[in-house]
């Protein structure tokens, strides 16, 4: 039986790559007590680890913004191969690549049936949604190791048609599991169509992946806003006009410098609760992002919020924050008639679409996030560089196969 290394959560600002057992056919004790499941999983399959990648919800418990407990593991942008499948799995056999969303979903309860895996109501007793590696979302062990358990695996294995191919554009093809969803769910939800003109809040891969979306949608011009130099850089490699929030002055008259006008048709907040304000050396203020899309959304716009926002932050800067209660101007999107979409990607609404365009050549997704690729046993020094601001997306590889 081969071991299984994994990324586990130390405290505020480290990280380790520590051993534990080959996973099982088997659902986490939370989930089996909580929801009186049986602990066996025959609809389960484990999955080899090809390719798993560092995530800015990570980065948020690695910071100690979150009620993560040391020992928590990580990790749940995952790409494997399947290794081993329960008697129930039908359709998914061993030595298939698949992405796995990282919304785990039963396939069974109301919510799934309505398509919104990402509030399963049979995989978290805490509350609607799980993932794996994450902290109150059930107790499922992270991706960010050699192996995983994918629980109900028929349906949230995505099986890539041709492994030869999979492998040929696994870097595109890791970023199914989450990001590029997430930013594609932020761009669409947010009205992107053809001719419209976006602001995407955040430089960061979700931004990015929002950014390079809303092109795909027919955006007539794409202005990412961020307070990072090499991250907006980043942006303008693909195309996208840029704002440097690093400045002084108002986001309406840094977009009218763009387009001509202050406002646009649609906005997408990628940034989440630990955002900052405007200016070289900007404090932070949660409730900036939300209410500068607000500010430059023209009116009876729609707002995507694939940014996360919590309800147990210890490191906010008010009381108020601790518990994700924001100043949020609603007032102001109520006077606008703006719509917002908040909450966890329903990766497999877009993942399969996204696959297409991936592999027909359409999208590059791993050009516009810069993907850079990490040995396992590198994660601890790739959390460090992110949170440093690295204009890069890591991805961890696990056992040698990304760069087969």
């Amino acid at each position: 039986m081969p071991g299984n290394r994994v990324v586990v959560y130390q405290g505020p600002g480290q990280v380790s790559v520590e051993q534990i057992d080959y996973p099982k056919l088997e659902l986490p004790d939370d989930v089996v007590d909580g929801l009186g499941l049986p602990k066996q999983a025959p609809h389960a399959a484990i999955l080899k680890i090809v390719s798993t990648n560092i995530c800015g919800s990570d980065q948020h418990m690695v910071r100690g913004r979150t009620t993560a407990p040391v020992g928590q593991t990580l990790g749940h942008e995952i790409t494997g191969e399947v290794v081993e499948a329960g008697d129930d799995v039908l359709f998914v056999k061993p030595g298939d690549i698949c992405s796995v969303p990282f919304n785990i979903a039963c396939g069974r309860c109301r919510m799934c049936f309505e398509g919104k895996t990402g509030i399963c109501l049979n995989v978290n007793p805490a509350r609607p949604g799980a993932a794996y590696g994450y902290v109150d979302m059930g107790g499922w062990l992270g991706g960010q190791a050699e192996y995983v358990m994918v629980p109900y695996a028929d349906f949230n294995l995505l099986r890539f048609p041709d492994r030869d191919q999979a492998l040929e554009k696994i870097l595109d093809l890791t970023m199914l599991s989450d990001i590029f969803p997430t930013g594609y769910h932020g761009a669409y939800t947010a009205g992107v169509t053809t001719g419209s003109t976006v602001y995407v809040a955040g430089a960061g891969p979700v931004g990015l992946a929002a950014a390079h979306a809303a092109q795909l949608l027919g955006a007539s011009v794409v202005v990412v806003g961020d307070l990072n130099a090499d991250r907006l850089e980043q942006a303008r490699s693909f195309g996208c006009e840029t704002v440097d929030l690093s400045r002084s002055g108002e986001l309406g008259d840094m977009i009218a410098e763009v387009l001509g006008e202050p406002e646009v048709d649609a906005a997408v907040d990628a940034v989440g609760f630990e955002a900052r304000g405007h200016g070289q050396d900007a404090a932070e203020q949660p409730a900036t992002v939300l209410n500068d899309i607000m500010t430059i959304a023209r009116a009876g716009a729609s707002l995507g919020i694939p940014g996360l926002y919590v309800t147990g932050d210890p490191g906010g800067v008010d009381e108020n924050a601790k518990v994700g209660q924001l100043g949020v101007r609603i007032g102001l999107g109520w006077a606008k008639s703006h719509s917002f979409t908040t909450g966890q990607c329903p990766v497999k609404k877009y993942n399969r679409l996204l696959m297409n365009m991936i592999l027909s050549g359409k999208a590059r997704i791993a050009e516009a996030v810069n993907a850079t690729v990490l040995p396992l046993s590198d994660a601890p020094d790739g959390y460090q560089q992110f949170d440093r601001g690295a204009a890069k997306k890591y991805v961890l590889d696990p056992h040698g196969m990304v760069a087969a």
